[in-house]
């Protein structure tokens, strides 16, 4: 059965769908989203991984995302999962699997170059912000780069050695969503949402 029968028909199971369109993806996607469980933290746990270059198994983990900063940054998530397609420009229609108010899909789904840098730098630069606001502040910035700009920031942040991608982490955030208590970064967030 082809992509385009799986994602015509409303009556599919998510499950059949996964396995018979995105599984096969997934060993050579360059991302991973992986959705899953950890007994320590809320569930789900959303956790982006990254293929190392010239390996078909080797992963590295680049960001997680748990509790209220992702379920108030889920509709952004959709939104970057929305655009991502597969080698040959057919959209996957990833959002499905984290529908509804209770996300029951646990599993690796496969993201394109695009979509990854996106997320990574979401759920890295989200870490130890406090205030839900600039969580979702920093998301809708990110969500409106470009794959160029992802992968220039997210190079920013990983590759220049620790103390330059600690001070990179800091800046980016305050770039992408203020200093904590600033009253402008409610205004400007209810801007974003009109848009």
């Amino acid at each position: 059965m082809t992509r385009q029968k799986l994602l015509k028909d409303p009556g599919l199971d998510f499950k059949v769908l996964y396995d018979e369109s995105l599984r096969p993806l997934v060993k050579n996607a360059p991302w991973i989203l992986r959705v899953t469980d950890h007994r320590d933290r809320p569930s789900p746990v959303m956790m982006i991984k990254e293929r190392k270059a010239g390996s078909q198994k080797k992963l590295k983990e680049r960001g997680t995302i748990y509790g209220p900063s992702l379920k108030r940054t889920i509709p952004i998530i959709k939104s970057v999962l929305s655009y991502v397609t597969d080698g040959s420009g057919i959209p996957l229609d990833l959002g499905g699997f984290l529908e509804g108010g209770k996300i029951e899909f646990r599993g690796n789904i496969p993201l394109d170059d695009e979509a990854g840098y996106k997320l990574a730098l979401i759920f890295k630069l989200q870490e130890r912000i406090k205030e839900l606001d600039r969580v979702e502040l920093l998301a809708r910035r990110v969500a409106r780069f470009s794959r160029e700009e992802g992968a220039y920031w997210f190079s920013r942040i990983t590759d220049y050695g620790s103390a330059a991608n600690r001070w990179a982490r800091t800046g980016l955030k305050i770039l992408l969503s203020g200093q904590p208590h600033d009253p402008q970064v409610s205004k400007m967030l209810d801007r974003l949402r009109l848009e």
